[in-house]
C-alpha cells in the first residue's frame, strides 16, 4: 500500500474495494450486496469500477482509487479502533440509482475509513455501512499515528442537575414550594 506523508497532507494510503453481488434465497429479494475486502490501489486497476467474476451464484467488482486518510481531529475514532481485538476498514456504500457501468445498478463504495467514530456518525445517519478486518501493516501504521497524536482528555466531574440553581426564563433567581396555596379556589362558592 503506497503510504503519503509529507507533513503538510494528512497521512494516507490508496485502497481498492472488492465487493460480492451473491444470490439469496428469498421471497423479498434474490441477490444481495456485501462487502468482500478492501486491499492496496494497484496503478494497472484503473479509475473505474470493473467486473473481475461472474458465475450464476456471484459476481464480484472492484472498485479502485480510495484514498484513506487520517486526520488528527479523528484520533479518538482511530484510537478505538487500534484497540479492538478486531481492527478493520470501515466501507460506507450505497446502490446505484441508474445503471453505469453493468446491465443493471451495481454497489458503489463511497468512502474508506478508520475510525470507529465516523463509521457510527454513518450508521447514525442511516447509511449502509460494512467493516472487513484491516491487515496488520494497516494496523500498525494507524497505531502510530495514534500514539503520536492521540491525548487521554481528562474527564470534568459533571454537577449534579439538584444542585443547580433554579432560575426563572428571565434568570432571576426562583423558589419552588409544595405548600398548598390558602385562598379562594375554583370550587369555593
Amino acid at each position: 500500500m503506497r503510504r503519503r506523508y509529507d507533513g503538510r497532507m494528512n497521512p494516507s494510503i490508496d485502497v481498492a474495494v472488492v465487493m460480492r453481488r451473491e444470490r439469496v434465497d428469498s421471497r423479498w429479494q434474490s441477490w444481495r450486496w456485501i462487502l468482500e475486502s478492501v486491499g492496496p490501489d494497484q496503478p494497472g486497476f484503473g479509475a473505474e469500477p470493473r467486473l473481475l467474476e461472474a458465475n450464476e451464484g456471484a459476481q464480484r467488482w472492484l472498485h479502485p482509487g480510495f484514498k484513506t486518510e487520517l486526520f488528527r481531529d479523528d484520533v479518538e475514532g482511530y484510537h478505538l479502533n487500534a484497540t479492538t481485538p478486531a481492527p478493520c476498514w470501515f466501507v460506507l456504500w450505497r446502490m446505484e440509482e441508474e445503471p453505469t457501468v453493468a446491465d443493471e445498478p451495481i454497489a458503489r463504495p463511497v468512502v474508506v475509513s478508520l475510525s470507529y467514530n465516523e463509521a457510527g456518525r454513518w450508521l447514525d445517519a442511516q447509511e449502509t455501512v460494512e467493516q472487513v478486518p484491516a491487515p496488520e501493516e494497516v494496523i500498525e501504521w494507524m497505531r502510530g499515528f495514534v500514539q503520536a497524536h492521540y491525548v487521554i482528555e481528562p474527564k470534568r466531574r459533571k454537577r449534579p442537575e439538584s444542585f443547580r440553581p433554579l432560575v426563572d426564563r428571565f434568570g432571576n433567581a426562583a423558589s419552588v414550594s409544595t405548600e398548598k396555596k390558602r385562598g379562594r379556589g375554583a370550587g369555593d362558592v
